[in-house]
């Protein structure tokens, strides 16, 4: 690390024009990054330290505006020229971003995807595009890295987009690294590979590295200093050795403080069953012939659960596992062989059609907020949207209120809910994800990852919300996370799978305590001793 400022950034103001007035997201912020240092900036979700990165790259919404100073190096990125700022985004400073499954293309398979930008900012040709595609899969760890170049977005796990997000980001050797929640969808085992791989490049590359996450686990052991942000302003700055060992704000404390807590006991064998899934299979590509090679891939095989009333059964595994696979399969949103029985009745293989009476009472929330909500849909429209299906016969006035219950069951402020999805942060979208499941009154919710997003102070205020609307309403979760200290806190069942099988599954703390397979203990291990992973990682860089 020297002394050579890359990024500085000086009374940066950024605010929103909606439909309820003016609303400022950052307010004067300052914050430099060196060359070589590795700088976090943490806060709750809605802090603004994601619209503040954004500005400076010139990537806030069109109904943003962004006031002071963000200079690389000696060049002023406030208000330059797309053309011009399009010659340092995407080769001198790159940007992995928060949510992959809207930063990649659904129409272009991964090999162009990171194809473009090489040949565009790199002058390579397109075979050699191709090599240095399949060297940047296999750096990130992509398994059957060759396969996957041809595949399409949808067609890999949340986990392994955002590794090709990072290896795109990656690719033209960037002299800053703008890292927006990098390893939110990874599971802790990548999480260290990644970190570890990005302290290799640095060292290397002499790149510096600005680290926007809410998981301190991860900052204390990778950042060199760090910025603590809340309500759009900087609160505390400094060494991360004394952020986390002497931090001067109560802010902080908290945030140090902030972790999932309680168990949840199991519901009766003698609950009733509510939705069974039997020897589910979910296969992808193709099958090989006399003139192709086989692309298939063999994304769940023959898993099955029996989801009682009242219960909450975790379902956990390394990225591309197949766990959020099964959940949409169980869903009947993808192709699947297998039976599933829900309310009752036979559900498997239903089409569009036949399926829409059951809607209603079996919801989803995805993984990625931002990719399932519409851009050009207000939060209420949003909310709503499956009230026009499911309850045609209510009136205008009727939606609205139940829309406003639901923002207040997810801890919103209604008055939001004449706002568009870009407005908000991550986390908050993801509490409108949740809002728009709530508002049908479902039986039954497959929670695909709804915590990564979010900070864990939130994560503990949604816990905690989840586990009250369960007692409430007797609801059913089916509930999908790589998180193992929340799955933890929220499940009171677990099956734990690897490539696409069941290796281990039994009550919460029969997984937690006395796991029968090696890998469901790697996987405890590896979630539990992050801090010592990652130190590991970094002295192996150095």
């Amino acid at each position: 690390m020297t002394d050579e400022i890359v990024l500085d950034i000086k009374d940066i103001t950024v605010s929103f024009d909606t439909p309820d007035g003016d609303v400022q997201a950052v307010r004067g912020v300052n914050m430099q990054v060196r060359r070589g240092e590795t700088v976090a900036v943490v806060g709750e979700s809605g802090s603004g330290k994601s619209q503040a990165m954004m500005a400076s790259m010139g990537l806030l919404a069109s109904n943003g505006k962004a006031t002071g100073s963000a200079k690389y190096r000696d060049t002023e990125l406030l208000g330059m020229p797309k053309s011009k700022l399009d010659k340092i985004r995407g080769a001198k400073v790159t940007m992995i971003f928060q949510e992959p499954m809207t930063s990649l293309d659904p129409l272009y398979t991964i090999e162009r995807q990171i194809a473009e930008p090489l040949m565009v900012h790199g002058g390579l040709s397109r075979s050699k595009a191709r090599a240095r595609a399949l060297e940047l899969l296999e750096l990130v760890k992509i398994p059957n890295a060759r396969d996957r170049l041809s595949a399409y977005p949808h067609e890999m796990s949340g986990g392994q987009r955002q590794r090709v997000m990072i290896a795109m980001a990656l690719a033209n050797d960037p002299d800053l690294l703008i890292a927006d929640e990098p390893t939110t969808a990874l599971d802790v085992t990548i999480q260290a590979e990644i970190l570890g791989l990005l302290a290799q490049l640095q060292k290397k590359l002499g790149m510096a590295i600005l680290f926007i996450t809410h998981d301190l686990g991860i900052v204390e052991a990778f950042a060199d200093r760090v910025y603590v942000m809340r309500h759009g302003k900087v609160v505390e700055e400094g060494p991360t050795e004394q952020i986390f060992n002497r931090p001067a704000e109560p802010y902080t404390r908290m945030l140090l403080d902030a972790e999932p807590e309680g168990r949840k006991a199991p519901v009766p064998d003698s609950a009733d069953v509510v939705l069974q899934a039997e020897n589910m299979h979910v296969t992808f590509g193709q099958p090989g012939g006399l003139l192709r090679s086989s692309t298939e891939i063999h994304a769940v095989k023959g898993v099955g659960l029996t989801l009682r009333a009242g219960q909450t059964i975790g379902i956990v595994g390394e990225s591309g596992s197949g766990k959020s696979t099964l959940g949409r399969a169980i869903l009947q949103l993808l192709p699947a062989d297998g039976r599933v029985v829900f309310a009752g009745t036979d559900i498997s293989g239903f089409d569009r059609r036949q399926m829409r009476p059951y809607r209603k009472s079996l919801q989803v929330v995805f993984q990625d907020p931002y990719g399932s909500l519409s851009p050009r849909m207000t939060v209420g429209e949003i909310i709503t949207e499956g009230l026009l299906v499911h309850a045609p016969e209510i009136s205008a006035k009727e939606r609205d209120k139940r829309a406003i219950q639901a923002l207040k069951e997810v801890d919103l402020d209604p008055a939001v809910r004449n706002r568009f999805p870009h407005e908000f942060s991550g986390g908050q979208r993801q509490r409108i994800a949740i809002a728009r499941a709530l508002v049908l009154k479902p039986g039954v919710i497959v929670l695909d990852e709804p915590t990564s997003a979010l900070d864990r102070s939130v994560q503990k205020q949604v816990i905690t919300l989840l586990r009250d609307l369960q007692d409430k309403y007797g609801l059913s979760y089916v509930f999908i996370s790589h998180d193992l200290a929340v799955v933890q806190a929220l499940s009171d069942y677990v099956i734990v799978m690897k490539s696409g099988q069941v290796v281990d599954q039994g009550t919460t703390e029969k997984i937690f305590e006395s796991p029968d397979s090696d890998y469901t203990q790697r996987l405890m291990r590896a979630a539990f001793e992050l801090r010592e992973v990652l130190n590991q990682q970094a002295k192996g860089a150095a």
